[in-house]
């Protein structure tokens, strides 16, 4: 729940500042550094609560340094957002990145594994009715944030902007 706290957060601040700056509505910058911050948010469980989180990929091979790994390309995913000639590489990656983590996220709830305590106190398979409807709504931040190019129109103040 605080990654979408982080991400609508700082959409939401991000947003405003620019518009009280420039008097326009930034929807896909604002939501590249909204996403931005909420994957660095999110990289930083990875080397804090490595233990729990190397307890979702006991199936595959040295899940320690996937988990390490997996939080240094958040990092990296996290500065490509920010830069005109790599956001659409970083948000098809991403795309990627977010199907691939979910096998572990099932695993995570069938087993009930808790990831900031490293033991079997999760909420089980009801955690997935969060985390679908979640994972889906990164997937579609990323897209719509990076890859779609099509012109999003605001009227304000009688201008229209692109």
């Amino acid at each position: 729940m605080e990654t979408l706290i982080v991400l609508f957060g700082v959409f939401t601040l991000t947003l405003l500042t620019i518009l009280l700056t420039t008097k326009r509505l930034e929807f896909r910058f604002s939501g590249r550094v909204a996403m931005a911050l909420m994957l660095v948010f999110t990289a930083v469980g990875h080397f804090v609560f490595t233990k729990g989180m190397t307890m979702m990929i006991p199936f595959l091979p040295l899940p320690n340094v996937i988990v390490i790994f997996t939080g240094v390309i958040e990092l990296i995913a996290a500065i490509g957002l920010l830069f005109r000639n790599t956001k659409v590489l970083t948000g098809k990656l991403l795309i990627l990145f977010f199907i691939l983590l979910f096998p572990a996220n099932i695993y995570a709830a069938i087993h009930h594994i808790n990831l900031q305590t490293a033991d079997y106190t999760g909420k089980g398979i009801s955690y997935l009715w969060i985390r679908i409807p979640m994972q889906l709504l990164f997937i579609t931040w990323a897209y719509f944030s990076t890859i779609n190019q099509s012109k999003i129109k605001i009227v304000n103040q009688g201008n229209v902007h692109p």
